[in-house]
């Protein structure tokens, strides 16, 4: 008798572990939206069997979506049974990984059952890796309406508030009228969101001719007609036909009139010994 039940106990085993070897690698994007992870778990092992526990084992190949380095992330894996009914729970641990890399890590838990599906949820708030996390800033610039780049990306016309990644950004601000302006943005990754950055447009130096081919001139326009424009730049003069020019900036310039001392005209002389007409 204990000798059928031992066969019938193997024979259980046995037909678990042919089950969970069919199913198919169970492939997960983290988060859903604007995947930086994703995550593909194999097929689970029984390992032993605790007190009404099942320990489970399973190789996890991991790769980063993204084009930062992670240097840490945890996440909560919980395991579900055919009605979404939590039976089980573990931690799974990445380290080091650097951007489009894979590697495959050992995922372990215990289990009051087989899974049928998986649920993955930050660990404890803190598993949200630190390269990936986004920090809310607001850009204004002084006047507004400038157009905004960041990283070389078109995001908007300021004041605006972007989303960008800890580490440092190149900001670029264009408004007609006024000198370009570029400057970095740094961004801790412990940054608090809703913080701004105020950027002040400087006026530009020299008048502006921009081509309808996207050229852009800078100097001193001279003169100007119906049919051409004179500029002057660093020193040589060019002339461009009217029709090849899109817009023109003209900087205010200050014009100091000099006065000219004016002698008035002194009368002739009357030479000696002439006579006077009459009258």
């Amino acid at each position: 008798m204990s000798c059928l039940r031992l066969c019938l106990i193997a024979f259980l085993l046995l037909v678990s572990t042919v089950s969970l070897a069919k199913k198919p690698d169970l492939i997960m994007m983290w988060p859903q939206e604007n995947s930086t992870l994703k995550l593909t778990f194999g097929t689970f092992r029984e390992l032993a069997t605790y007190n009404g526990k099942t320990s489970l084992a399973s190789d996890v190949v991991v790769q980063n979506l993204t084009t930062k380095a992670i240097p840490r992330a945890s996440l909560t894996v919980s395991l579900l049974d055919k009605n979404k009914v939590r039976i089980g729970s573990g931690l799974l641990i990445i380290e080091d990984l650097t951007p489009g890399q894979s590697a495959k890590i050992q995922f372990q838990c215990f289990s009051v059952g087989l899974p049928v599906m998986l649920n993955l949820a930050a660990y404890n708030g803190g598993g949200v890796p630190t390269s990936t996390r986004t920090t809310s800033v607001t850009i204004i610039s002084v006047p507004p309406g400038a157009s905004l780049k960041v990283d070389g990306q078109a995001v908007g016309v300021t004041p605006t508030t972007v989303r960008v990644l800890s580490g440092t950004h190149n900001l670029d601000l264009h408004k007609d009228g006024f000198a370009d302006a570029t400057t970095p943005l740094d961004v801790n990754v412990d940054e608090a969101p809703g913080g701004s950055i105020t950027i002040t447009l400087g006026g530009i130096a020299n008048d502006t001719i921009e081509l309808r081919d996207g050229s852009i001139l800078m100097g001193d326009v001279i003169s100007m007609s119906l049919e051409s424009v004179i500029i002057n730049i660093r020193g040589s003069q060019q002339t461009f036909e009217r029709n090849k020019i899109k817009k023109m900036f003209l900087v205010e310039r200050t014009v100091t009139h000099t006065s000219i001392p004016v002698t008035p005209a002194q009368p002739n002389p009357v030479p000696v010994g002439s006579a006077t007409p009459h009258q």
